[in-house]
């Protein structure tokens, strides 16, 4: 509307300047101006009969008197009466072009220029000649040039002003087809094996207010791209409505953030301002609510029809009691492992190690219990004497004591055995004449890795820790620093 007014404005102002000058123009004095064709009209009417108007004849004296004074200012004489005009045609045939020039006998002379063709270009008039073609110029005729320049300059401001005014009816008009316009927007969507051509779409719950200040509250669908959502432009709050149905059940945990965003135009990008993460959560912990709240939305648009949502939904439910099974079963086989790994004697109670289950076994003979490598009674790996306090324990030939558990009634547990990370090394270099002189690589790689809780392989004992000064120390200290951080602690007094 301000581009309209100011446009309405130029225009009255450009009239306005044109009237000034028509104005300006007929103060000028009719005797300082004349029509330079008046006499060659004269001539033309003269030469057709046609008698003169008042206004030719004044226009000839007006015509005679400028001629008079340019004459005047000149210093020109003036003509005689008796001189007349004379046309070429008019002249004798011995005063043409062609006529016997003195001294030159009957030769006739051609005019070179003439002869040749070659007719000379017009030239700028000169500032004298230019001042009196505007003072022979009649008011008729300046006028009428006048009111032309000014028609001119009308028609063109005039059009000016329709062409701005059309530019900003265009524009308005392309604003407001925007404005009513749906645009298709992208967001940002992370989710680990969403395929949605096999699988449901992401529901997007969208609210707020379009361009033209209606209200919007809606659930749209995108792609595991972020494509898919359409909108007016204006201001909006997305989030997402619930979870998606992969093809193979998998049902993700809905982010609990909200995406403030204004749409702009057609293909906007607006994965800067609303990113979702959906994660998979553990299958056994998704409850009934989840799938069937991920089934709703399937049907209403996410997947392609209401049977397609269906089996999306037996394939969640199925997915996730499979997985329930599978964890009570694994929780069934640990209590069992831990039947199996608990251990009692008439003193005291523990636990065979986590990494010990399978691969030892066990004998007992009142409060000693001795834990030996599976299927090789001869080779114990830790054997455990409870002792009244106040009494000495000495270990067997050939074990060392790898440490002590009190049980706080009157008795202590003591554990000891081979240091196999050191004995078994030292026996396969040839070092020692240990009875124990002989085991299979098999054995020895088992034993080795058993009594370090798999810290440690028998290469590395034997190569780095033993192999070069074939020292105890460190060897000793890696299985006794093992069981006293998860065999000892377990050992208890009996209830």
């Amino acid at each position: 509307m301000e581009n309209e007014t100011r446009g309405q404005e130029d225009a009255a102002q450009d009239a306005a300047a044109c009237a000034e000058a028509l104005e300006s123009l007929d103060r000028f004095s009719l005797d300082e101006v004349a029509f330079d064709e008046t006499i060659a009209d004269m001539q033309d009417a003269a030469g057709d009969g046609i008698p003169d108007t008042g206004d030719d004849v004044e226009d000839a004296r007006d015509e005679a008197d400028v001629e008079k004074g340019d004459d005047e200012g000149n210093g020109q004489p003036e003509p005689n009466a008796g001189d007349e005009t004379s046309l070429l045609g008019d002249l004798p045939v011995d005063e043409s072009l062609t006529r016997e020039l003195p001294g030159l006998g009957s030769a006739p002379v051609v005019d070179e220029t003439i002869a040749m063709g070659d007719i000379p270009l017009p030239s700028a008039p000169s500032a004298h000649e230019a001042e009196v073609r505007h003072r022979k110029m009649s008011p008729k005729r300046r006028n009428l040039m006048v009111a032309g320049v000014v028609a001119v300059a009308l028609v063109a401001g005039g059009a000016g002003y329709a062409a701005w005014n059309g530019y900003q009816q265009e524009q308005a008009a392309a604003v407001a087809a925007n404005a009513h316009t749906m645009m298709s927007v992208q967001i940002g969507v992370h989710a680990a094996g969403l395929n949605c051509s096999t699988g449901s779409k992401i529901p997007v719950q969208v609210s707020g207010q379009d361009s033209d200040g209606s209200s919007v509250s809606e659930t749209l669908y995108v792609d595991e791209h972020g494509r898919g959502i359409k909108l007016l432009p204006g201001d909006y709050t997305l989030s997402i409505a619930a979870s998606p149905i992969a093809a193979d059940g998998t049902i993700y945990t809905v982010p609990t953030t909200k995406a403030q965003v204004t749409v702009k135009s057609d293909g906007q990008d607006l994965s800067a301002q609303a990113t979702f993460k959906l994660k998979v959560p553990s299958a056994d912990t998704v409850t009934d609510d989840q799938i069937d709240a991920a089934a709703k939305y399937a049907e209403e648009g996410g997947a392609s029809s209401a049977a397609t949502a269906k089996v999306l939904q037996q394939a969640a439910t199925a997915r996730r009691d499979a997985a329930v099974n599978a964890v009570s079963a694994q929780k069934a086989q640990a209590a069992r492992d831990a039947d199996a790994r608990h251990k009692a004697t008439d003193l005291y109670q523990l636990d065979i190690p986590v990494e010990w289950y399978g691969k030892v076994e066990t004998w007992q003979n009142g409060s000693t219990l001795c834990i030996y490598l599976a299927g090789d009674s001869d080779t114990p790996i830790v054997t455990l004497v409870a002792v009244r306090e106040g009494e000495s324990f000495t270990p067997d030939e050939g074990d060392t004591v790898l440490g002590a558990a009190n049980l706080g009634n009157g008795y202590t547990v003591y554990a000891s055995g081979p240091v196999y990370p050191y004995v078994v090394p030292q026996t396969i270099n040839g070092r020692t004449q240990n009875p124990v002189s002989t085991y299979p690589m098999d054995s020895a790689i088992e034993l080795v890795e058993l009594t370090t809780g798999n810290r440690y392989t028998y290469s590395q004992i034997k190569n780095v820790l033993v192999g070069k000064d074939g020292k105890a120390d460190a060897a000793t200290k890696l299985e006794t620093d093992y069981l006293a951080q998860i065999l000892l602690p377990s050992i208890k007094a009996q209830d």
